[in-house]
């Protein structure tokens, strides 16, 4: 019997990839928006920036870190930074959104953003632009992806309580299709007291809330 070729895009999720990834999302750190950063703090492959981070904050890290820092945006859309009387967006790191992102020997895919909960909003989305959204990012994600970093969660145990923090149906699709290995996203916050990851039971992925900073092996 012909065994099949195995995938470099996605390995089996029982092959741990060896990188250390940086998670940030919705808050300013103290420990990282600091003079001495990143003392103290082990050797990283990445960053991930999962959304509602001014983009004072993300340039911050592009200088003081040597590996590529990526991100999609967050419902309140501050990752501009201000230059005259522009609003540009920050330098030095790299925008995901609806994106395959090849990096650090990674493949990450990035829908930033989160389901409309008012009627205006730059930020937010229909239920028909994530359903068309994140089908054609599937579809650029047809090679595999090892991470999708997204601003909302995915329905189920992370999902708020509240209409404006609900989870995205489109987001948990993508990933019953795509199975990623690492789903980080952001917009819950820590007063919702959810445990910091799960296992998705459909998809297998690893499900991360970022608030804040924390250090994931993967």
């Amino acid at each position: 019997m012909t065994q099949a070729t195995p995938d470099p895009h996605h390995p089996p999720a029982s092959e741990p990839l060896g990188k250390r990834l940086m998670l940030l999302a919705d808050f300013v750190h103290p420990f990282v928006y600091r003079e001495g950063f990143p003392q103290g703090v082990p050797p990283v492959d990445a960053v991930l920036a999962a959304g509602d981070l001014p983009g004072y904050y993300l340039e911050f890290l592009a200088t003081k870190m040597t590996v590529p820092v990526i991100y999609v945006h967050g419902n309140h859309e501050n990752e501009f930074v201000t230059e005259g009387e522009r609003r540009v967006p920050p330098r030095g790191v790299i925008a995901a959104h609806g994106r395959v992102v090849e990096e650090a020997g990674l493949r990450v895919a990035g829908w930033g953003g989160a389901p409309r909960y008012r009627e205006k909003g730059h930020g937010q989305y229909t239920d028909t632009q994530a359903r068309v959204g994140l089908a054609q990012l599937a579809w650029r994600a047809r090679r595999g992806v090892d991470v999708l970093l997204t601003h909302a969660p995915p329905t189920g145990p992370h999902a708020g309580t509240d209409f404006a923090h609900r989870g995205c149906e489109s987001i948990t699709r993508f990933m019953t299709r795509r199975h990623p290995r690492l789903v980080v996203h952001g917009h819950i916050h820590e007063y919702e007291g959810k445990k910091v990851e799960y296992t998705d039971p459909v998809s297998g992925a690893r499900v991360v809330n970022a608030y804040g900073y924390r250090l994931l092996d993967l």
